[in-house]
């Protein structure tokens, strides 16, 4: 069975934990979109490991890795990942990069800090890490992708994208210009770092794991209310972290794919600008914060938290393309007397009554959630193995979820560590 994982909701759903766990069961585990502003947490072995642009599944010997030509590829910070990796002995031989994924410039970094920086409305909250600009580079078809650094016709290249980048590097931004020798010498230096990972033969990679059927693992970055397409626009990461994007990131075709998992957790949260209904400005969501450790990987910013969304999670299940659900952190409420789920939405301007997600984010200010109220359970459960051994409350808090959002909880996590889920 290939399997997609999906975050459900803004990101930062504990995606990693659910990939490193069904990686043990796959041959090909495929990064397909986004780039280092994502963080990934995994704990293994006693250990934690904070990933940003390699697939998690690389914590596994023998498995293959790959960044597929979705992705968009920080040179420094990919070499720091790595380098990061081999000093705690983990083995890297395994990882390949999609040639035709596109590489991240430093004028795309200062773009973006730029733009973020100066900007006095319309934050969208971005890493600043030149995600949004690369993308931009590379729809405007003048962006560098691997391939690119080992090509005779580089110097060609840019004769034509540097007259169009320092212009507007110039004249709409006053950032510093770049000359073809700098770039040329960047490109040098970035060849270097690639070249023990490009996999100029990807076709026949994956041509091989489809014939001898091996399992396929792709694996998203962000979450499917990020999406540019369908998530909280503007307030959106650049690619399609939705099921969707897994067959124009990876390489493979929609009829590779057999199963997407949504991660979910059991409450949201979020990191920088954009709407939130169900957003906690309270004691509330400061326990939820405390409790569950909830800080950017890649930022260290605090994250926004607040009830359980089932409004965005069915529009998720829907855009998403989820088959089921892993549900994570559920024990961040074992000391909570009461959990409540958001099941509509009220406009406080005319009293209207939403039940699918309103995709005009700028009415959101309206809007106020309507919750109803489930009893907590009141006991650790980060110590249960088995779904039938939870409380008869989170039993019936799960039951509800999988009736509202029309699809089964296949996986519940009890704790960060791996052996802490439940597959149910």
């Amino acid at each position: 069975m290939n399997k997609v994982v999906v975050g459900a909701q803004w990101g930062d759903e504990g995606k990693a934990k659910i990939t490193d766990l069904l990686a043990q069961n796959a041959d090909l585990i495929i990064r397909y979109q986004g780039g280092c502003n994502a963080g990934h947490t995994v704990v293994a072995h006693n250990k934690t490991f904070k990933f940003h642009l390699i697939p998690s599944g690389i914590l596994y010997k023998g498995k293959t890795c790959f960044i597929g030509a979705g992705t968009v590829i920080l040179p420094e910070y990919f070499e720091e990942e790595i380098q990061g990796l081999i000093k705690e002995g983990i083995d890297v031989t395994g990882l390949k990069i999609n040639p035709l994924a596109s590489i991240t410039m430093p004028y795309h970094t200062e773009v973006d800090g730029y733009s973020e920086s100066t900007a006095t409305k319309g934050k969208i909250g971005t890493t600043k890490k030149g995600i949004g600009p690369t993308y931009t580079d590379k729809m405007a078809r003048i962006g560098l992708k691997i391939q690119d650094l080992y090509s005779p016709e580089l110097s060609e290249k840019l004769d034509i994208i540097l007259p169009l980048k320092n212009k507007t590097l110039k004249e709409v931004y006053g950032l510093k210009t770049y000359t073809k020798e700098e770039v040329l010498d960047l490109c040098e230096k970035y060849a270097e770092i690639f070249k023990p990972y490009v996999c100029f033969d990807w076709q026949k990679v994956l041509e091989d794991a489809k014939r001898d059927k091996k399992a396929v693992l792709f694996e998203g970055a962000q979450g499917v209310m990020l999406d540019i397409d369908y998530g909280t626009y503007p307030f959106v990461t650049s690619s399609n972290p939705i099921g969707g994007g897994a067959a124009t990131g990876s390489g493979y075709g929609p009829a590779m794919i057999d199963e997407v998992i949504g991660v979910a957790k059991a409450y949201v949260t979020r990191v920088g600008e954009g709407p939130f209904v169900t957003e906690l400005t309270d004691k509330t969501g400061d326990k939820i914060r405390e409790i569950g450790h909830e800080y950017g990987v890649t930022t260290g910013r605090p994250r926004r938290c607040g009830w359980f969304d089932a409004v965005t999670m069915k529009y998720a299940v829907l855009v998403g393309g989820l088959t089921s659900v892993a549900l994570t952190k559920i024990d961040v409420f074992d000391t909570f007397d009461e959990i409540k789920v958001c099941t509509a939405y009220k406009d406080t301007r005319n009293g209207e009554i939403y039940t699918s997600y309103p995709t005009d984010v700028f009415i959101h200010k309206y809007l106020e959630p309507v919750y109803e109220t489930h009893k907590g359970w009141g006991q650790d459960i980060t110590g249960i193995k088995e779904y039938e051994k939870l409380p008869e409350n989170a039993k019936k808090y799960l039951a509800r979820l999988e009736e509202l959002l029309e699809v089964p909880i296949s996986i519940v996590s009890v704790g960060p560590d791996r052996e802490q889920t439940i597959f149910k």
